[in-house]
């Protein structure tokens, strides 16, 4: 469990301020379960406890900068003022661990797809071939050692890892899709069940090691653009012409090829584009053809997978997401998805994910430093500072 916070750090009602993405987030929870029960015991009128209370004190403790243990979120919520703009009444330490064996991380998954539904589409990412492109990857977070069931390696150092699957929407730039599981899971077993027919996907060269999963892709009507291991066996069938934009875009050579060392094993009739980088050539396997898709596209596509690196950093070391406030398979799955949560409603009242910067502003004004007005102007000042050094 989490540590005691030091004696000294006193906790008071000014210490926490109105926070009115707490209430848009009871909202959306409460259409997420028309669609998505609750477990029959948040009925008991034994239970004091309730669901909105519980998520709603743990999506403010993500996120409040005075208090980050579960034992502090738990003080926390003796102060009036807390009862009456987050949760009814005060939380025990042991109601709040109970909580996450009864509630379904399927709610909040609901609650995630419905808001990453509504974040506006970026006008200066435009999508090529009319898809909707996604960039998949996963992350690992750090488990405690006595989270058993996320031990991923014994060789030397025994690791405990939680690994989050994300799909990540190239025109919102933001996250659309997200499984979450012991850090050993297979990441490509885990992109089965993500794509869906329509999809564009855009990954890194560990999903590109599996042939056979190219043709089940192109089975499904996802396309997609894989960077393919420096090793990979390229049989080429047909070399395709590049024009002027495509060696702009630093494409060297474009083909027809078929992949695989053994005939019995090699994959379906893929294309293949060879991308001169100033470190090394990428070789990007995709289906599309050249009509829908063009060699310097494709280039372009994976160009932007770096995106997906940088919103895993922004979740870990912006939002802080670092310290578990649940253990179990289904307590980590409910903070994740809280973070994923937090990270869109902020996106959504800011305009785009928000820098360090955004982030202190935010934080100023959950300790009630800063007022509504003096953060919507300090948060407008900062998304022209960076729209300035965009252009420049």
């Amino acid at each position: 469990m989490a540590r005691k916070p030091s004696p000294e750090i006193q906790l008071t009602e000014r210490d926490f301020s109105r926070w009115r993405l707490v209430e848009d987030f009871q909202r959306r929870l409460a259409r997420a379960e028309r669609i998505v029960p609750l477990h029959p015991t948040w009925a008991d009128p034994d239970r004091l406890l309730k669901h909105v209370d519980y998520l709603s004190l743990f999506l403010l403790g993500l996120l409040n900068p005075v208090v980050r243990t579960l034992r502090g979120l738990c003080a926390a919520s003796h102060l009036k003022r807390l009862q009456e703009e987050v949760c009814t009444r005060p939380v025990s330490l042991g109601s709040f661990s109970e909580a996450q064996a009864v509630l379904d991380p399927a709610l909040l998954a609901e609650v995630f797809s419905q808001l990453s539904r509504e974040l506006p589409v970026e006008k200066s990412r435009a999508t090529p071939s009319q898809r909707h492109w996604l960039i998949q990857d996963g992350s690992l977070f750090e488990a405690l050692p006595r989270m058993y069931w996320a031990l991923w390696r014994r060789q030397g150092k025994a690791q405990s890892q939680v690994r989050l699957h994300l799909s990540l929407d190239l025109a919102q730039n933001a996250p659309a899709r997200a499984a979450i599981t012991a850090g050993k899971a297979c990441e490509r077993a885990a992109w089965r069940t993500q794509w869906q027919q329509g999809d564009g996907f855009v990954a890194d060269r560990y999903y590109g090691e599996d042939y056979q999963m190219f043709g089940e892709l192109n089975q499904a009507g996802v396309a997609f653009v894989v960077r393919l291991r420096d090793e990979a066996v390229i049989n080429v069938e047909q070399e395709l012409p590049l024009s002027q934009a495509d060696r702009q875009a630093n494409v060297i050579r474009s083909a027809w090829v078929r992949l695989g060392c053994q005939a019995r094993y090699r994959s379906i009739r893929l294309r293949v584009v060879w991308v001169q980088t100033p470190k090394e050539v990428l070789p990007l396997v995709t289906n599309l053809g050249p009509e829908e898709l063009s060699a310097g596209e494709v280039a372009l596509l994976y160009k932007e997978r770096w995106q997906i690196e940088l919103f895993f950093r922004w979740v870990k070391c912006i939002l802080g997401c670092r310290h578990w406030l649940a253990e179990s398979p289904s307590g980590v799955a409910i903070e994740i998805y809280l973070a994923l949560i937090a990270a869109l409603l902020l996106q959504l009242y800011t305009g785009q994910a928000p820098n360090r910067r955004m982030m202190e502003l935010i934080q100023f004004y959950l300790l009630g430093v800063a007022s509504l007005d003096e953060l919507e102007q300090g948060l407008e000042r900062e998304r022209q500072r960076v729209a300035r050094r965009k252009k420049s």
